[in-house]
């Protein structure tokens, strides 16, 4: 913008003392070799003072992605009537990318504009508004220029949330021509009171419209909804009410859904490539790989491109330590909501283990093992005996009670039992081995019971499952699926199983099987392995079954089983007894398993728990001062590969930052109240060194015959946009979609104006009118400025909508010939606006 006076020398260009620094004197008679040093000396200043506002900006965005950040708990009405618990965050992404992290990435040129209405007593001046207006130039025109053009080839990138774009592009033009109408139409050449709060009311204005674009609330106003099984509102027909007012949950479920399904997916990939790693590693590299894949916010890419160029490492080097870190919370918290402990240390514990026998009516002696844990330096005497069940002292077995004595270091002991063997049928008949009672005293642990289940020996058995229904979860492998023979364990006797489908189908959720399990003589147990195939499905409830064919026994055996039945009395049987002495083996009364396939528990908590920790710009904060201190004095490698060490490029720019780095490491870390406090300080010393560059450019462009306003457009933009340039470049490559590099573009122009100005220019207008005064403001060679640039903006935002067709696919990327023209094409529109801006301020061309 001009002062109205466009035949201006750089003679008439004088400095005079800014805000924080005073004028380089002597001011008369300077050589032009003095001059030229002294323009040098401003502007590497300038560049110095330019590093340490994006370094301490940063630290002002970590605090606000932490306040952004933060969740609470809704709940929600399942159609069953079930409540249902999700997290969500307080902050909707479009608000926060219009407000705090707008205010983030433009703090600098905002404070600009205010300090400098501040530093010349409540009066117009060229630098802010020239810095505001320069800057949305380069963000519109550069920035998206090299976003189209680093999209690796053959790839895209669409914006997601285009009815946000729409109306944040629609507000950035607006913002320009609404400054013309207050300077040139309703009061030309002052800003009056109201106008300068219109100006800054448009702000909530635009920031209310784009979170209706977004969440498109117009939709749902005039329709009933009802919560579908997946959480998701939908249309109800015949509904009288909404079952959940929040609109910010309409896509949640949807949200979580999408980053469960793309973690269960990643998790099983890593399965088949590392089948022998264990399950713990693999949740890790694939909460990793979900770290690097997922959204990430504006001030995450912000943060890592300034922290690459400061010789600072690479922010995703910490996505591993954050992994591991994560899923051993996780693991901590599931252990602790299910109740699980570490087993006290502190004092002996003795039990039974196992706490289960099976033996033989033959077998006469045998042990059962009573073991000790926790602290076995102290000695332990226990009692035991024994206890009738089905089984009778003295007739089944005989009766036992006596003490045991664990010597300090012994950790097990042995019980020897004795079973009476007849020949008389009975079924399997159990009786009890019990832990009566300890010195000292607390020392009995769980179980203090065992069971010893005797078999009759005498004949072929009945041949069962243990139990006909069989609960696992798909993580499982293999499942060892449990046959029992009882009333009998003579001979070797071959029994045939199958596997058969339910809801469950073979090949998909378990693998078929067709074949015989053989039980020796004697052995009462034998298992069926079940292979179960890993799809580590969220939500499985599936069926299938395993059928027991016929027993077969040899020839010789059952011959000779069938000669001892018949010796037996016959009086008193019943069936199944004379079945039994009849030698041959039989199927008992449960042949057909159902197995139940779920989802593991662990496994589903463990997803719902990291996908609500899946966001990795959470890296960027941090916990203490002593984090910071040590980031600010380490030289990191700014490359990807961790392995790798600083580079010399590396070690120059630490050097040459380390200072800023040291001194806002006094800034409080993030992680004291919530990041307010960050929030506070981060913006106040982002205000003193702003105040310091205007002082520093004002006296650069008098120096050297510059005026404020082409200082403005052409280097204080740049200096200001350069970490906005970077973060938009890595959002490119790295994000699915180019809300990030593109979207939040147009959305931060309308916001640099409504605040930037609008604060500025309401400021000076009240005080002015408090004094009776008008606020003057020389429109100059606004109308042509305004011009261009609506001009160029419309053009471009034509281009980006036309190459989302069909030949394109996207805003960003697409063709190498057609990418690569649109690049070139903006950034020629660039230097047409500064060249044309410079030629008009000084007078060259006549503006209107």
């Amino acid at each position: 913008m001009g002062d109205g006076h466009p035949n201006v020398t750089t003679d008439t260009i004088r400095c005079t003392d800014g805000l924080v620094l005073p004028c380089w004197q002597p001011l008369d008679d300077v050589a032009l070799v003095d001059k030229i040093g002294r323009g040098l000396v401003y502007f590497f200043f300038m560049a110095f003072l330019f590093i340490g506002v994006s370094i301490v900006s940063d630290r002002f965005m970590a605090a606000i992605e932490v306040i952004t950040s933060q969740e609470r708990e809704v709940s929600i009405r399942k159609p069953n009537g079930e409540k249902h618990i999700i997290v969500v965050r307080l902050w909707n992404e479009t608000v926060a990318n219009l407000t705090l992290m707008a205010l983030g990435s433009s703090a600098p040129e905002i404070l600009l504009s205010v300090i400098e209405i501040y530093a010349r007593n409540f009066t117009a001046g060229e630098l802010g508004p020239g810095t505001i207006v320069g800057s949305a130039a380069y963000n519109l025109l550069v920035i998206i220029a090299i976003c189209v053009s680093v999209i690796p080839k053959g790839e895209v990138r669409r914006i997601k949330h285009l009815g946000v774009f729409f109306v944040t592009a629609t507000w950035s033009v607006f913002a320009y021509v609404w400054l013309y109408l207050i300077l040139c139409f309703f009061s030309p050449g002052e800003v009056e009171i109201w106008e300068g709060l219109v100006t800054f009311s448009f702000f909530p204005a635009t920031v209310i419209t784009a979170y209706a674009a977004d969440r498109k609330i117009h939709k749902y106003m005039k329709k009933d909804y009802r919560m579908n099984r997946r959480g998701v509102i939908v249309q109800a027909e015949g509904a009288d009410n909404l079952e959940m007012v929040n609109t910010e949950l309409l896509v949640l479920d949807d949200v979580h859904e999408d980053i469960k399904q793309e973690y269960i997916t990643t998790l099983k990939e890593l399965r088949q490539q590392h089948p022998h790693t264990d399950i713990d590693v693999l949740e890790k590299m694939a909460h990793e790989i979900l770290l690097n894949k997922g959204p990430k916010s504006r001030a995450f890419y912000r943060i890592q491109a300034t922290r690459k160029l400061m010789g600072s490492g690479d922010l995703m080097r910490r996505i591993s330590e954050r992994a591991q870190s994560d899923l051993s919370e996780v693991k901590a918290e599931l252990q602790r909501e299910s109740g699980v402990t570490e087993f006290s240390q502190s004092g002996a514990k003795v039990f039974f283990d196992p706490s289960k026998y099976t033996v033989l009516e033959s077998c006469g002696h045998f042990e059962v093992t009573v073991v000790r844990t926790g602290n076995i330096d102290i000695p332990v005497v226990v009692e035991y005996g024994t206890e009738d069940g089905t089984a009778q002292a003295g007739s089944d077995y005989v009766k036992a009670k006596g003490t045991l004595h664990f010597q300090a270091g012994e950790k097990e002991k042995r019980i020897t039992l004795e079973v009476i063997d007849d020949d008389v049928f009975e079924p399997d008949e159990h009786f009890y081995v019990r832990l009566c009672s300890a010195q000292p005293p607390g020392s009995l642990g769980s179980p203090v019971l065992a069971t010893v289940i005797i078999l009759d020996d005498d004949h072929g058995g009945l041949f069962k499952f243990e139990s006909q229904n069989h609960e696992l979860v798909e993580s499982v492998g293999t499942y060892e699926l449990k046959v029992v023979r009882c009333s009998g364990a003579r001979g070797r006797v071959i029994l045939p199983f199958r596997t058969e489908d339910g809801t469950g189908k073979a090949g998909k959720e378990y693998e078929e099987q067709e074949g015989e399990i053989i039980f020796e003589n004697n052995e009462s147990e034998k298992v069926i392995s079940l292979t179960i195939i890993e799809e580590d499905s969220y939500e499985k409830d599936v069926l299938f079954y395993v059928q027991l064919g016929e027993p077969q026994m040899s020839g010789d055996e059952e011959a000779s089983l069938a000669a001892e039945a018949e010796k037996k009395r016959p009086d008193e049987r019943t069936e199944r007894e004379r079945i039994a002495l009849m030698g041959k083996p039989r199927l008992g009364e449960i042949t057909r398993a159902q197995i139940r396939i779920k989802e593991s528990k662990e496994f589903k908590n463990t997803v719902d728990k990291l996908v609500q920790r899946a966001n990795a710009s959470l890296l960027i904060g941090t916990s203490s001062w002593k984090e910071q201190f040590i980031e600010a004095v380490t030289v990191s490698s700014s490359d990807e590969d961790d392995k790798k060490e600083p580079s010399r490029l590396d070690y120059f720019m630490h050097c040459l930052t380390v200072f800023w780095k040291i001194l806002f490491a006094f800034v409080p870390p993030t992680g004291i109240f919530k990041g307010y406090l960050c929030f506070v300080v981060s913006i106040f010393c982002i205000g003193v060194v702003t105040a310091v560059i205007g002082d520093v450019a004002s006296h650069f462009g008098a120096t050297l015959g510059i005026r404020d306003g082409v200082t403005a457009i052409v280097f204080v933009a740049l200096g200001t946009s350069i970490p906005d340039t970077f973060a938009s470049k890595v959002a490119a490559i790295h994000d699915k979609h180019a809300d990030a590099s593109v979207g939040n573009v147009t959305g931060s122009n309308a916001v640099n104006v409504f605040l930037g100005i609008g604060v500025a220019w309401s400021i000076a207008a009240i005080y002015h009118g408090i004094h009776g005064n008008t606020f003057k403001v020389d429109p100059g060679s606004l109308a042509f400025s305004v011009t261009i640039f609506c001009t160029e903006a419309v053009l471009v935002i034509f281009i980006l909508v036309m190459r989302r067709s069909k030949i394109v696919g996207g805003e960003l990327g697409g063709p190498q010939c057609l990418k690569y023209l649109t690049s070139s094409a903006f950034f020629a529109l660039w230097v047409v606006y500064l060249v044309m801006s410079t030629l008009e301020a000084y007078g060259v061309i006549q503006g209107f």
